[in-house]
């Protein structure tokens, strides 16, 4: 049963089989033709093969069988596959392939290297064909034709060449082209973006021209023949895609001369030797015109300033001094001094460090300064000013303050203030409490455009309220806004002055502070700064100056600015005009000007009848430079050592420190001498040199003083300094002190100086344990610019033993000052005459004192050191001589002494004495010198007293500076 299901299954699958071969044969036969789109695109890359189409190449045909076909194992015929593509056209650098017969997919791709430069463009057709029917294609059918268009895309493959090797072109000086020539370079590639040019640039730094994207060269300033006859210029081109000129290509721009009006005779570098009074800037310079009719002339020289000082060069003495130089005598606090040990508040701030300006200080933003109290006694119902010089440039939204005076505890109220604000300059003003609680004026504000132009100026603020007047380098403003306000509350609060920045009391902080540079800050209560003292304050000294000559004078107009730092000569006459200009010249009258460059420019403008052919004049520029002033070296000499009794020192008087002080400034300088005069002068050895350098004395003044206590600091309870008041004020000087000593401030001749300085006297009202005092005298010029030797003066007591006190004189310290060796003082150079060594016989009296004094010293030794009496004794017989000669009191002698001697003749002699003694004591006389100064570790109590006795022998050595002769 199950066999014969089988065989009839078997018979039904060969009868399908059958079924369906019988079908494929009847579908053999080829009926339709291949189809294609009618139209294609494509893009290619030079240098490359495969052509992007749109839409891709597919063929399609009828004939072809399903897909589902494939899913059963039968061997299906090719007809309705695509055997290939065929191209028609001429040379046609491109070929179809099929990729799959069966789906009908193909591609065009080049059959060599394209070159977009020979043909962009390629336009043929394409046909399809099958592969017909049977194994040898019988019945072959094709497509029709579809029409291709194929853009090749250009590469970057050519850089920019120029069409010419070179280029030339010529040019007159003085004028400004628009076009002087034009360079051009081509491109190879066939893109339009690669073919253009997009870029020229001149490769040659520095040179005055410029070129523009489509090759055309012009000047960039007017060409002058003078400076240069010929530029060279390298000039490269870019195409749009960036590549560069293979080759960049030169220019020759040829400068050729013409004649313009122009300054000649003209020296650029000017040399002014200071305290030469004026120099002739232009002494042979004349205008040159070409022969060009000129209606007018116009010259404008400017003098450049700006960086020397505050604006220019003055004199750089203290702002309290140049005050009263000035006419402002009396009233003047000066806020922002030179640091000294009479005022220290501005030790913290930073400086300029330099000697040669005013004293700057720099405020950052951060610093301040508080001024001390009762230092500035301002009403403000009494007429005040505020002077500053001030150098600021546009800074923050905040305020900031340069003066202000504000609740030192509890609150933050202003009472006044000078602040900036918005490049503003504003002056706050509360009134004291008054009967009337009305609005009164409190702001002043001035809109100006130096407060933020980064350049010094001198502000001078005059008050009496409620008027307020402001002067900015000397020119009056008057206030664009003034606020009101209700005057402040009554309070027992104290207030605290700043420069800075304003004091908060509150909050016990600094808040709104300045950024810039300050200088001469002061305050002048009482009265008002007149224009006259402005004006003195603000005027430079150097500037332009001219003399005119009487046969020109009507004919050229001449005009300065304020300050003498430019003028302005106007004329239409060519040869007066050049006069003027001839006798224009430059002056600096300070002793010691500030050296440096000094620029000068001459802006010419020059009108002529026929204003087409009229040329413009440049500017012509050139510099003084001022040369280095011979520095001045000021001495201090006198007395530096001599003794005077206790009585003295607790006297009246005083003891006076500087009796024969003497000042004296001398310069060096280099000068030729002949060969006669280098017999006699000094030379330097080498026989070729023919300079040599002498001194010359020179005067000058002096603005300070500055006595110090060398050592410990002055006690006010027993000692102190003086000064003869009446004298410092009649030559306007004034005098602070302090526990260092005391300075004396004011500009004034040398002779003045010490005149004053001779009246300095020294008290001290407690001499019993004082031996010695030591003074330091240190003077200068110019706010510190030169600065003197330190003069040191020793001062020693004399203490006077009294028999009537001291019975028992072993038992008491003797009273003398520390052994003074004048032989080892210097005092070369001083008239002295040294009174040790002096010819004089001593008289009967001498003899019988010296010979007491002796015997008491020997009596004193022998009953107290008994043990060591026989060492005492060597020791006394030793200093026998010296006794005889030196130990002596002149306390009530008159010692005549021959004034011809010379100190060095005397100084030499008692040298050689002295060496002679020094051989014969040996170590015995090092221990009598060792106990002048200090007691030995290994003596005993008694032996310190034997070793005082020794002391007190030397001690009675008489001074020669009391002597009068």
């Amino acid at each position: 049963m199950r066999f014969q299901r089988n065989k009839l299954f078997a018979s039904s699958v060969g009868l399908v089989l059958a079924m369906v071969v019988c079908a494929l044969d009847a579908a053999k036969v080829n009926k339709h033709k291949p189809w294609i789109e009618t139209t294609y695109h494509g893009i290619v890359t030079e240098n490359d093969d495969k052509v992007l189409l749109d839409p891709p190449l597919i063929a399609l045909d009828k004939d072809a069988p399903l897909r589902y076909a494939e899913s059963f194992e039968v061997t299906l015929t090719k007809e309705g596959e695509i055997c290939g593509f065929r191209i028609h056209g001429q040379n046609v650098p491109f070929e179809a392939v099929v990729l799959d017969k069966s789906s009908g997919e193909g591609i065009i791709r080049a059959k060599e290297k394209l070159d977009c430069e020979l043909q962009k463009d390629h336009t043929f057709t394409i046909q399809a064909y099958d592969c017909g029917e049977g194994p040898d294609g019988a019945n072959m059918k094709k497509s029709h034709k579809a029409t291709v268009h194929i853009q090749v895309n250009d590469l970057n493959e050519y850089s920019p060449v120029f069409k010419d090797k070179s280029y030339k072109a010529t040019v007159i000086e003085g004028k400004k082209y628009d076009s002087i020539l034009k360079v051009e370079a081509v491109d190879a590639d066939c893109s339009f973006q690669f073919s253009q040019i997009c870029n020229y640039e001149i490769v040659t730094p520095d040179v005055p021209f410029t070129i523009d994207k489509d090759g055309y060269i012009k000047n960039t300033e007017k060409l002058n023949y003078g400076k240069e006859h010929m530029y060279k210029l390298t000039v490269t081109a870019y195409d749009c895609g960036k590549n560069r000129a293979s080759e960049d290509v030169l220019v020759k721009i040829s400068v050729k001369p013409t004649c313009k009006p122009s300054w000649q005779g003209f020296n650029k570098r000017i040399e002014y030797e200071p305290g030469t009074g004026s120099l002739a800037l232009f002494p042979s310079m004349h205008l040159e015109t070409c022969d060009e009719p000129i209606m007018s002339i116009k010259a404008t020289i400017e003098l450049e300033t700006n960086h020397i000082g505050k604006g220019c060069d003055r004199d750089t003495y203290s702002e309290k001094s140049l005050h009263k130089l000035c006419g402002a005598s009396s009233g003047t606090v000066e806020l922002l001094p030179a640091p000294s040990s009479s005022a220290n508040w501005t030790v913290g701030l930073p400086t300029d460090n330099g000697h040669d300006s005013d004293q700057v200080f720099e405020f950052n933003g951060t610093q301040a300064v508080k001024i001390p109290g009762g230092l500035v006694k301002t009403n403000l119902k009494e007429p005040f000013t505020i002077s500053v010089w001030m150098r600021h440039g546009p800074g923050a939204q905040e305020k900031e303050t340069i003066l202000c005076n504000s609740d030192k505890t509890d609150m933050n109220r202003h009472h006044y203030s000078l602040y900036v604000h918005n490049c503003r300059l504003i002056l706050l003003l509360r009134q004291d409490p008054s009967e009337a609680e009305n609005y009164k004026p409190a702001e002043f504000h001035w809109k100006l455009d130096q407060v933020c132009d980064k350049e010094w100026h001198h502000y001078v603020v005059n008050v009496d309220f409620p008027t307020v007047m402001l002067f900015v380098d000397g020119t009056s403003f008057e206030p664009f806004l003034v606020t009101e306000d209700y005057p402040l509350h009554g309070s027992r609060i104290e207030t605290q002055l700043t420069v800075g920045a304003c004091w908060q009391g509150g909050n016990a902080r600094m808040a709104q502070f300045f950024r810039g540079n300050l200088a001469g800050l002061m305050i002048r209560s009482g009265k008002l700064e007149n224009k006259k003292v402005i004006d003195c304050l603000y005027t430079c000294k150097e500037g332009l100056d001219v003399q005119l000559p009487e046969e020109v004078a009507s004919t050229v107009k001449v005009e300065f600015n304020p300050n003498q730092s430019s003028l302005t000569v106007e004329g239409d006459d060519i040869d007066a005009f050049d006069k003027v200009m001839q006798h224009i010249s430059y002056l600096n009258s300070r002793q010691f000007p500030t050296p440096g460059i000094r620029h000068l420019r001459i802006t010419t403008a020059v009108k002529c009848f026929n204003d087409d052919s009229c040329v413009t004049m440049s500017d012509t520029e050139g510099y003084v430079m001022v040369l280095q002033p011979e520095e001045p070296k000021i001495s201090l000499s006198g007395i530096d050592h001599f003794a005077r009794s206790a009585a003295e020192f607790e006297g009246q008087e005083g003891v006076t420190l500087f009796p024969e002080l003497r000042i004296v400034s001398t310069i060096t300088r280099e000068v030729e001498v002949d060969a006669e005069s280098e017999a006699t002068e000094h030379v330097d050895d080498d026989p070729t040199v023919q300079e040599t350098v002498v001194s010359e004395e020179i005067m000058h003044n002096l603005d300070t003083c500055e006595v110090t206590a060398v050592g410990d600091d002055l006690d006010s309870e027993h000692e102190g300094l003086e000064v003869d008041m009446d004298q410092l004020k009649q030559h306007g000087l004034e005098m602070s002190s302090s526990h260092l000593g005391l300075v004396i401030t004011g500009v004034n001749t040398m002779a003045n100086y010490e005149q004053v300085l001779h009246l300095i006297r020294y008290k001290n009202w407690h001499t019993e344990a004082l031996f010695d005092r030591k003074f330091k005298l240190v003077c200068s010029e110019l706010n510190g610019r030169y600065i003197s030797n330190d003069f040191k003066v020793e001062v020693n007591v004399i203490h006077t033993a009294s028999a009537m006190e001291h019975v028992n004189n072993a038992m008491v310290q003797p009273n003398f000052i520390n052994p003074v060796y004048q032989a080892s003082v210097d005092l070369s150079g001083h008239n002295l005459v040294n009174a040790h060594q002096a010819s004089v016989v001593p008289s009967a009296a001498t003899v019988v004192i010296v010979v007491c004094v002796s015997f008491l010293v020997f009596m004193i030794i022998l009953g107290v050191f008994r043990i060591r009496a026989a060492h005492q004794r060597t020791l006394r017989d030793q200093d026998s001589g010296k006794e005889n000669e030196m130990d002596w009191d002149d306390s009530a002698l008159t010692i005549t002494v021959n004034p011809m001697e010379t100190y060095e003749d005397q100084h030499s002699s008692e040298e050689d004495e002295e060496e002679e003694e020094e051989s014969e004591d040996g170590e015995e006389e090092d221990d009598i010198t060792s106990a002048d100064s200090e007691s030995s570790e290994d003596d005993e109590g008694g032996e310190q007293e034997d070793q005082q006795a020794a002391s007190r022998q030397q001690q009675l050595e008489w001074d020669d500076s009391t002597l009068t002769y």
